[in-house]
């Protein structure tokens, strides 16, 4: 019970006791002052009578003794008048029963008004010659106690409502503080971090918003310092401080990942950018016009690229840069190529001071997946070949033995989605995330889609997704397979918690949005929770639509999560106000942790707490040897996810 219900419920009680004091009180002395009226009024009436009627009784004359006793019984309101002689036998009497008119039998019952008799002797001459008894009729005393009663109870229960509303407000108005406070503290629970600007007057209630305060500012400051050590961490282990990209090691934890992850199912291409004579640059303008070049440089490649998905931007070294995109066509991928030589050809313009030969690309696409190291050596020779052809020259090699990559250019793969639409030709598969203390113990499930070429070949999401992106269906395409997922429900009914993956990009399309808000909202009350996973790099483009988003499905019993987390070099304030159920640390630093790098574990131990500040579920994908399961298990990861464990399975649906 909240201390404003107790405290107006103590209100309540006290003025209750004062209504019944003042209302019994109020009841006595009514009741004792109308006994004495009534026992006046009747003495009054027996001392007048009897001397009316001793002049009358000396002559024994009874019709008048009557007719004097009757007028008077008859004005007055008496109960009884009795004339008894001095052995105390009637001589004549009127009574009248006792009938009282809108007063309830409860209440006389509880008052009992008794009247008293008054008496007076009447004479004849020297000699008594009977007693008058009078008794007043209590019908009136009846009346006017009831009228008095309902007029005091009306006053106070209007009075007491009055009394009570205004205290009830002035409740609110006092402990309007300690409600902030509440609210505060349950911020803090969220890894809210308010501030009271108006303190209370009350001396005792000030101390207290004064105490809180100081201590959201320490836990506020708290996380900001976890998140600060995390960032530096991050930085000084994958980051380019000349540029903002990514460093060499950034880049071989990356593409490493992602060609072990995509198995043989995977094309896409690699573009080294090298900045000509930048040594000559830096002596002869200095160094900071070279870095000044290079921050230009770095600046057009992340323009170019931001609308591509699953790229890994990085400088190598020197003046040398590299640029990884997944599933991209050669025919894409040369167009990109020309792109950058193009906008680097007009910053050659823009600076005068520059020499005109400013850089050369060279790229190599592939088909079949290859190794890192094979892909740098192709690529660089790519870039003696761009050399060869003179200044400001790119050059595209193909890596693959199959000179006919084109075949599998844009238009097939656009024809291939629509064909795929149509058919709605989507196979689900799930693979487990497991607790990390208790690894036999199923955290949730995540759900996998792959399409299904005429051929009846699996293609998987790392490889159809990026080109949906790309050719603008992807949102048509996430439709289908969460239509799928919505009508699974025997299958799924079976698992506590599912996570689905959803591309950013298709939350822009408002129809999908409520198409899927729609769809959950039919869900029975035994489908299972669904966590809608995002890749952290989208989630924070599109920040403020996936934050809307997970408002919409939180109301509706659901979630989100974020994957690829600490990919992006985004700062990891957002977590705060986008508040995901859980992060999966990108498997490019899971991967890292086999080369016994300490930093890699301290930057995942760091991610972890960064998380787990705001209550969030940290899990570990890419897991796939024990070693690495040690080592993450120091790192505080909350769940597992990796072939390890369990490979992605077909759902028969």
């Amino acid at each position: 019970m909240t201390l404003h219900r107790q405290l107006f419920l103590f209100t309540v009680f006290l003025v209750m006791i004062l209504f019944l004091g003042v209302w019994v009180e109020k009841l006595q002395s009514t009741r004792s002052f109308l006994i004495n009226q009534l026992e006046s009024h009747a003495q009054d009436t027996a001392t007048s009578l009897a001397l009316s009627l001793s002049p009358v009784m000396a002559e024994n004359d009874l019709p008048t003794i009557d007719t004097m006793i009757n007028a008077v019984f008859d004005r007055g309101y008496y109960r009884i008048i009795s004339l008894r002689d001095p052995d105390d036998k009637v001589i004549t009497e009127r009574t009248l029963k006792i009938e009282i008119a809108g007063v309830p039998d409860w209440f006389i019952d509880f008052i009992s008004i008794k009247a008293p008799r008054a008496g007076a002797l009447v004479m004849s001459g020297w000699t008594q010659a009977g007693t008058l008894f009078i008794e007043s009729h209590p019908g009136l005393a009846y009346q006017t106690i009831w009228k008095t009663m309902i007029r005091i109870s009306t006053y106070f229960v209007l009075a007491g409502s009055v009394i009570l509303l205004l205290g009830s407000w002035g409740l609110k108005v006092l402990l309007k503080p300690l409600k902030q406070v509440e609210e505060q503290a349950e911020a803090i629970c969220r890894r809210e971090y308010q501030i009271q600007k108006v303190l209370p007057k009350t001396r005792e209630l000030r101390l207290v918003v004064e105490s809180m305060n100081r201590m959201t500012v320490k836990v506020r400051e708290m996380f900001t310092r976890q998140a600060k050590i995390a960032e530096r961490l991050r930085q000084k282990a994958y980051y380019d401080q000349v540029t903002g990209l990514g460093n060499r090691r950034y880049l071989t934890a990356q593409v490493g990942a992602r060609l072990e992850a995509a198995k043989e199912e995977v094309n896409g291409a690699l573009l080294m950018v090298q900045v000509a004579n930048l040594q000559n640059i830096n002596e002869a303008e200095g160094f900071e016009s070279g870095d000044a070049l290079l921050k230009n440089v770095g600046d057009i490649i992340q323009k170019e690229t931001q609308i591509l998905k699953d790229v890994a931007l990085a400088r190598l070294t020197g003046g040398d840069f590299a640029i990884f995109i997944s599933q991209i066509s050669s025919s894409d991928t040369i167009d990109l190529a020309e792109i950058l030589m193009s906008k680097i050809n007009r910053l050659a313009t823009e600076n005068s001071s520059s020499t005109n030969n400013l850089a050369y690309i060279g790229g190599v696409f592939y088909e079949h997946s290859p190794t890192l190291p094979q892909l740098l050596a192709e690529a660089d020779s790519a870039l003696q070949a761009a050399r060869q052809k003179g200044p400001n020259k790119s050059f595209i090699n193909p890596f693959s033995a199959d000179k006919d990559t084109a075949v599998k250019g844009r238009t097939w793969w656009k024809q291939t989605l629509a064909d795929v639409l149509q058919r709605k030709d989507i196979a689900l598969f799930s693979q487990p995330v497991m607790n990390s203390r208790k690894q036999d113990e199923i955290v949730h499930q995540e759900l996998l889609s792959r399409i299904i070429l005429e051929s009846g070949h699996f293609v998987s999401a790392a490889i159809f997704i990026p080109l949906a992106e790309r050719l603008r269906m992807i949102s048509k395409l996430d439709q289908v397979v969460l239509s799928r997922i919505f009508s699974a429900h025997e299958i799924l009914s079976k698992m506590d918690t599912i996570a689905v993956n959803v591309s950013p990009s298709s939350l822009t399309d408002r129809f999908f949005v409520q198409w899927v808000i729609s769809e959950l909202a039919k869900l029975p009350g035994s489908y299972p929770h669904i966590i809608f996973e995002f890749p952290e790099f989208g989630a924070v483009q599109h920040l403020d639509i996936v934050k809307d988003f997970s408002k919409k499905v939180g109301e509706l019993g659901h979630s989100i999560g974020l994957d690829h987390f600490g990919q992006s070099f985004t700062n990891f304030g957002y977590l705060k106000s986008l508040r995901p159920e859980y992060v999966k640390i990108d498997r490019g630093f899971t991967k890292e942790l086999e080369n016994d790098q300490g930093d890699s574990g301290f930057f995942i131990e760091a991610l972890a707490g960064v998380a787990h500040s705001l209550d969030i579920l940290v899990i570990a994908e890419g897991v796939e040897r024990n070693e690495q399961v040690q080592m993450l298990l120091e790192t505080n990861i909350d769940a597992l996810q990796g072939y390890l464990f369990a490979q992605p399975q077909q759902l028969s649906t």
